[in-house]
């Protein structure tokens, strides 16, 4: 004769069942939570791209007119436009000295140290405050008045040691510091921006061949200033 289960027992097992339900729901917010963290840091770049080829897609034209039509729409490709005519129609800036490009953030412009700072200083150059004044023209107009920008300092790998700068450390971070100072005083809410300073640690190009020589023009590159527009 099978043994019949006590009335306790059962009312216990009936007085957890809410532990599992509960444990499910902590779950899956668990889970919606982690998407949304991998989700937030979304490729604008990319994101644009994909805009663009569904909108030729859409229209089923791809003829080159059409693409410049679809691009002029796109906030970070219209500003990619506009920094590389103020770098176009400025003489003051060897072209070779200037880079503008995207990564996965946003626009990012590259500055050769040799044309953007007075020699042995952290002196901007007037080419550079007039490229930099352009720059602050066309990001206090929407929809850029809402973009961030990020100063970032390099320099190559030779070692320096001098009374004002000790180490490539400090020097590359006065050179941001340098930059947003005056971006400052040109009038952009500082909120908006940030200065770092990388020392060599983030060359743009191999310092030294296979065999271990310099390579002297990717040292030149290499020192730079970095300007990052995001939204």
């Amino acid at each position: 004769m099978p043994q019949r289960r006590r009335r306790s027992d059962a009312v216990q097992e009936n007085e957890e069942d809410w532990l599992v339900t509960y444990a499910d729901a902590i779950t899956l917010l668990m889970a919606f939570f982690v998407m949304l963290v991998s989700f937030s840091k979304v490729d604008l770049v990319r994101f644009e791209e994909v805009q663009a080829g569904l909108k030729g897609e859409i229209g089923n034209r791809k003829d080159e007119e059409l693409t410049q039509e679809i691009l002029k729409d796109l906030p970070l490709y219209n500003m990619q436009s506009k920094i590389q005519a103020i770098i176009d129609t400025s003489s003051q800036l060897p072209p070779g000295d200037v880079q503008v490009g995207f990564d996965d953030e946003g626009i990012v412009i590259d500055f050769v140290v040799g044309s953007f700072f007075a020699p042995q200083s952290v002196e901007l150059t007037e080419p550079a405050k007039y490229i930099l004044r352009q720059i602050h023209y066309d990001l206090g107009e929407p929809p850029y008045d809402i973009y961030f920008v990020d100063v970032e300092g390099h320099t190559d790998d030779v070692p320096i040691s001098t009374p004002i700068f000790a180490s490539n450390w400090e020097l590359s971070a006065h050179q941001a510091a340098s930059v947003v100072r005056f971006l400052i005083e040109e009038g952009m809410d500082p909120p908006r921006l940030q200065a770092a300073g990388y020392a060599d640690t983030r060359p743009k190009l191999p310092p030294l061949d296979i065999t271990g020589e310099p390579i002297p023009e990717n040292r030149r590159l290499n020192r730079r200033i970095a300007i990052r527009l995001h939204p």
